[in-house]
């Protein structure tokens, strides 16, 4: 396999077209068509990361961080980012990140989050707004039942827990080509009617590329009459943070040792106590603090997170507690999360790449340490 083999593995579940305006995301280090002999899977990428795939031959770091994230400049090894860049390279090791893509899908970070705290009824909590496309195209009625099954085939039409949706209207469509056309019907020159059908289906913005590849291919028109709209529907599926509920409600120091117990943190900061029982619980992997607000509209108890400022505390505003747990501590686990992916989508492969070749980083990397 190559690399870019195991990355459209990663963004067939996670696509970076979902990763936010900011973040830097893909294949940072290294070429697309490189031969993969082994994965090592990060939370960071660190020289002593490195130090390691050059130890267990690994020639693709997947991390969840992106270990290029400003533009540079200069590569002259003068700080820990030229660091990782020039030894990557010299060793021929590609470096490929994922970060807000995974964040912001369903089965995400924040996913994993609910998951350690055994949160029942998990929705998104921030859904991400621009994601769903809305296609209009206009078929002959012989060639409907082949175009819009080519699109379902690629995952358009699919709406939550439901697929193969679509509206259709059966109409009378006109056309008249000129001396350089080469009409499937009808004659050049001449005004021709068809009865045709106008199909409408939503699919994922990610998709849009496919979507339009696939309509060409099936399609038995030599122009094919479409539209592509940008829906205003907050995507339910995709998004950043989650919340969730406890099977039952518990006292709120019983809440605060339970995410202690859950993410081993070496100690959490919080709000005040609003001597309420705890029962709804939103969580946001990484700097959260954007998100409290949001977070108090979903009448949450508690909201767990990392990286939160002195001042960003009195957003809480006496009605829930907000807790940060630590950066690293809240994203620990994704990388766990990367590796169970791989493997599964890799099984399928598994004659020409074994399983055992994804390797789980044994560096700990929270650069943040307890006295």
């Amino acid at each position: 396999m190559i690399v870019s083999d195991i990355t459209n593995l990663i963004e067939q579940f996670a696509p970076l077209h979902f990763a936010e305006s900011f973040d830097n995301v893909g294949l940072l280090i290294g070429n697309s068509n490189q031969k993969v002999s082994k994965v090592l899977v990060t939370l960071d990428t660190l020289e002593t990361v490195v130090d390691e795939a050059i130890e267990k031959k690994c020639n693709l770091i997947i991390s969840f961080h992106p270990i290029i994230f400003k533009g540079l400049k200069k590569i002259n090894g003068n700080d820990y980012v030229e660091r990782v860049v020039i030894k990557a390279i010299q060793h021929n090791i590609a470096i490929y990140a994922i970060h807000t893509a995974l964040d912001n899908h369903w089965q995400g970070v924040n996913h994993m989050m609910c998951e350690k705290l055994g949160l029942i009824n998990q929705e998104i909590l921030i859904p991400k707004a621009e994601t769903i496309k809305k296609l209009t195209v206009f078929v002959p009625n012989k060639a409907f039942d082949k175009v819009q099954n080519a699109l379902f085939e690629i995952g358009a039409g699919h709406i939550g827990n439901y697929e193969n949706c679509s509206f259709s209207n059966q109409g009378i469509g006109s056309f008249k080509g000129n001396d350089s056309s080469d009409p499937t019907v009808g004659t050049k020159n001449e005004l021709h009617k068809a009865e045709e059908i106008q199909l409408q289906l939503t699919f994922s913005a990610h998709l849009k590329r496919k979507v339009i590849s696939t309509l060409h291919k099936t399609h038995p028109y030599e122009e094919v009459a479409y539209e592509i709209s940008t829906l205003e529907n907050l995507n339910q599926k995709i998004g950043m943070g989650m919340i969730g509920e406890l099977p039952e409600a518990i006292p709120e120091e019983e809440a605060l040792q339970l995410v202690k117990d859950s993410f081993d943190s070496k100690g959490i900061r919080y709000s005040a106590f609003l001597n309420k029982p705890i029962k709804k619980i939103a969580v946001l992997g990484g700097s959260g603090a954007f998100a409290i607000k949001n977070a108090m509209r979903a009448k949450a108890d508690l909201f767990v997170t990392a990286d939160i400022k002195y001042h960003e505390f009195y957003q809480a505003e006496n009605q829930l507690i907000v807790a940060d747990i630590g950066h690293y501590e809240s994203e620990q686990y994704t990388k766990n999360l990367i590796v169970t992916l791989l493997r599964k989508k890799i099984s399928n492969f598994a004659s020409i790449f074994n399983l055992e070749d994804i390797i789980l980083s044994e560096i700990n990397t929270n650069p943040i340490k307890y006295f």
